[in-house]
């Protein structure tokens, strides 16, 4: 049953403890623990050792498709995980370990599973038992070391969060993350808890049951007196903020419903709600952002990057439709480096997007970047050779354009060995197929010297073609052949 239903795969030493618990007993008993030789012998071959990865697993797929179909077998599956789990580390010798950054927990192997998915197992079968345990592990969990284990567990999934303090994160923090709404009920019942602390990452339980989608557990929130539905964390992320990027639209919405919520407050680094849906491709959630008057659709982040910007860049094709919509954005706005949402799309090789900005009249198609470098450049670099017809096509694009070290479209294509995009690029009479660079390096030269043999081969068939023309330093493509081997 526990390698079936278990949330992960489960390490030879973490099931060896988990088969010793002892369900509602504050002791911990080693003397249960079985030797991996008397527990591999008791299943029969069904169980087996990965000994690259030290885990245990059924011996077979079909064995556990047979497990997870009968489910007669274990109908409580859950129910004695979730007791399992609560019961070990509502031991004596748990709560005795130092509740610290990344302690010791080679004497409890099982705690960090548990840490991590005791809510888990609970949330699916509840029962008066495990709100009990529970209830006895929540109500002074910020000095359990299964509170630093799950925040760091659950920090280290997709965060950079600045940590100002070694704990924090209390037992209602830890009850919103699971969403398992009695316990946080009961524990919002308990004088001295405050609906509103951060941890230490300055997270409330609000933004915990926001980021984990606990839809029940954000209603019982919301509705608590005095909770501050709009409180960022330490680097600004606020409830709203993590329901955008998350794309929890249910939870936009009933954020959005408040009068307490700014829709357009930024994280430290500039990104609105608006900025990060954009950046997920959350359609629904841009659509309901964009529906409010109080949202900014062209607020750049701190890099100068808009909602349109990142959209263009993520190839959000209908996403970009709905901005390039509103008159209130600027289509053609760059980032802090020049880059365009065309140069962007460019880039990326996002065709449609690429469609949809050539088709505006206040798009520059051939705006260049910091570095000089045009959307065509970009295409011809990257090797996007759809992209590169669209540009192509275009009377007010240049196509022979140098950068800032002045490389053009064909000396890039050529460099990275692009021959269809080469082919394009010769075919056009208003491009010099052998144009230097700031050093004297050709669009041969640069094929020579990476070693593209069909492209140079395109080179040399053209009569406008210097095959032995030397670069700054006196190099010929010859010798730059030569010297690559």
């Amino acid at each position: 049953m526990t390698l079936c239903h278990s949330e992960r795969p489960l390490r030879v030493d973490e099931l060896c403890h988990a088969l010793a618990v002892e369900i509602g007993s504050t002791r911990f008993n080693s003397e249960n623990i079985p030797a991996t030789e008397t527990l591999l012998a008791c299943c029969q071959g069904l169980v087996t050792v990965d000994r690259e990865a030290s885990t245990a697993r059924l011996a077979h797929h079909t064995f556990r498709e047979y497990l997870t179909t009968h489910l007669n077998l274990f109908p409580r599956a859950h129910l004695e995980m979730a007791e399992t789990c609560l019961s070990y580390l509502n031991s004596d010798q748990a709560k005795a370990l130092p509740a610290i950054r990344q302690p010791d927990l080679s004497s409890m192997p099982f705690l960090k599973y548990c840490s991590r998915y005791w809510g888990t197992h609970a949330r699916r079968e509840p029962s008066d038992r495990v709100i009990s345990l529970a209830m006895g592990l929540l109500e002074k969990y910020e000095n359990h070391v299964a509170s630093s284990s799950l925040f760091e567990q659950m920090l280290g999934l997709d965060d950079s969060l600045e940590v100002s303090a070694p704990s924090l994160f209390g037992g209602l923090h830890c009850a919103s993350f699971f969403g398992i709404v009695d316990v946080m009920a009961g524990l919002l019942g308990m004088s001295g808890c405050d609906a509103n602390q951060g941890d230490s990452a300055g997270i409330t339980p609000l933004a915990w049951a926001v980021r984990g989608g606990k839809g029940e557990a954000v209603e019982l929130l919301l509705r608590e007196e005095g909770v501050n539905a709009d409180k960022p964390d330490n680097n600004g992320n606020t409830p709203l903020l993590w329901a955008a990027r998350k794309g929890h639209n249910s939870m936009v919405k009933q954020l959005l419903d408040r009068q307490d919520v700014s829709p357009d407050t930024p994280d430290n680094e500039g990104n609105t709600p608006l900025s990060w849906a954009a950046i997920q491709g959350w359609e629904l959630v841009v659509k309901q952002l964009l529906d409010r008057q109080d949202v900014n659709p062209d607020k750049p982040d701190d890099e100068g990057k808009t909602p349109l910007l990142w959209a263009a860049r993520k190839g959000h094709n209908s996403m970009v439709k709905q901005l390039l919509d509103r008159q209130d954005v600027s289509p053609d706005t760059p980032d802090n480096e020049g880059n365009t949402p065309l140069s962007w799309a460019a880039i990326q090789g996002w065709e449609l997007v690429v469609k949809q900005l050539l088709d505006r009249q206040d798009v520059n198609p051939d705006k260049p970047d910091d570095e000089g470098k045009t959307p065509l450049s970009w295409a011809a670099r990257q090797g996007h050779e759809s992209v590169v017809k669209k540009l192509l096509g275009r009377q007010d694009v240049s196509p022979d354009k140098p950068d800032n070290e002045g490389n053009t479209p064909l000396s890039w294509a050529a460099m990275k060995g692009h021959g269809s995009v080469v082919k394009k690029l010769l075919d056009r009479p208003d491009v010099n197929p052998d144009k230097p660079d700031n050093e004297g390096n050709t669009p041969l030269s640069w094929a020579a010297m990476q070693g593209w043999e069909l492209v140079v081969k395109q080179l040399l068939d053209r009569q406008d073609v210097n095959p032995d023309k030397p670069d700054d330093e006196g190099k010929t493509p010859l010798s730059w052949a030569a010297r690559q081997g």
